[in-house]
């Protein structure tokens, strides 16, 4: 599991601020969407057989909970919160449990249209 915390914006003026969220030079996104999720919600309970994301929190908090495919151990659980981001690679049943609304950028290195999404998600119930 990849968790980077506190992310902080780099350049601050009297414009505002850029704060740089993912800069790797190796990672090619081709899908961001942008997730709402009521407190108490629970989404993902899935793993993707190619796709990899970052999820990045822009308000609110979550619990992320993450074991390999092959794994019989108990999943790992870390908290999200405002700023922070979590990385999600293939093979990794994965689920968030929302303790606040939050608000939510998802990084794909794959395309999330429907049928794509489809074809590459296996549900399974982790918590």
């Amino acid at each position: 599991m990849k968790l980077i915390k506190n992310i902080k914006a780099e350049f601050i003026d009297k414009r505002g601020a850029i704060t740089r969220i993912l800069d790797d030079g190796k990672t090619i996104i081709k899908s961001v969407l942008l997730i709402t999720s009521k407190a108490g919600s629970v989404r993902s309970n899935h793993y993707h057989l190619k796709d990899t994301h970052y999820l990045y929190v822009l308000s609110g908090e979550m619990e992320y909970y993450e074991k390999s495919v092959n794994s019989k151990a108990k999943p790992k659980k870390v908290i999200v919160n405002k700023g922070d981001m979590v990385y999600t690679s293939t093979m990794m049943i994965h689920t968030t449990k929302f303790l606040q609304n939050t608000v939510l950028l998802t990084l794909s290195t794959k395309s999330r249209n429907q049928k794509a999404y489809e074809k590459d998600t296996i549900k399974i119930n982790l918590i």
